[in-house]
Formats: C-alpha cells, sequence, structure tokens
C-alpha cells in the first residue's frame, strides 16, 4: 500500500524549483476607451482612415454606453 508521503514526494520536484515568470495583467500605459480610437489609429499609422476611424469611435461609444446600462 501507498503512504500518503510517499504520494506527495512524487507530486513534487526533486531539485530546485524554477519560476517561469511573474506578470501582471495590467499594461505599462493605460488608454481609456473613449481615447482607444485615435491611439489605436495613431500607433498603426492609419489616421489617413477617417470613415473607419469615425466607425469605430462609433462602436467604442456604444460599447462604453452599454457597459455603463449593465
Amino acid at each position: 500500500m501507498v503512504t500518503v508521503e510517499e504520494i506527495r514526494n512524487a507530486q513534487r520536484s526533486k531539485g530546485p524549483a524554477t519560476i517561469l515568470a511573474f506578470g501582471t495583467a495590467t499594461p505599462s500605459h493605460c488608454v481609456t476607451q473613449a481615447d482607444y480610437p485615435d491611439y489605436y489609429f495613431r500607433i498603426t499609422n492609419s489616421e489617413h482612415m477617417t470613415d473607419l476611424k469615425e466607425k469605430f469611435k462609433r462602436m467604442c461609444m456604444f460599447l462604453i454606453n452599454y457597459i455603463i446600462n449593465l
């Protein structure tokens, strides 16, 4: 019969443990959702697509209003 101690030892590493990474879900910069369309089109060098930018702004504003009314 297998003891609890043998099971625990089998589940643990035999040598020093290695931590692969630590991270956070918060980015180093923060862009509000209302400002995101301008930010996105600026960093992708797509500011000349004014029709698409306006549509994207409307979508973001719709989502902001939807979230507020939940």
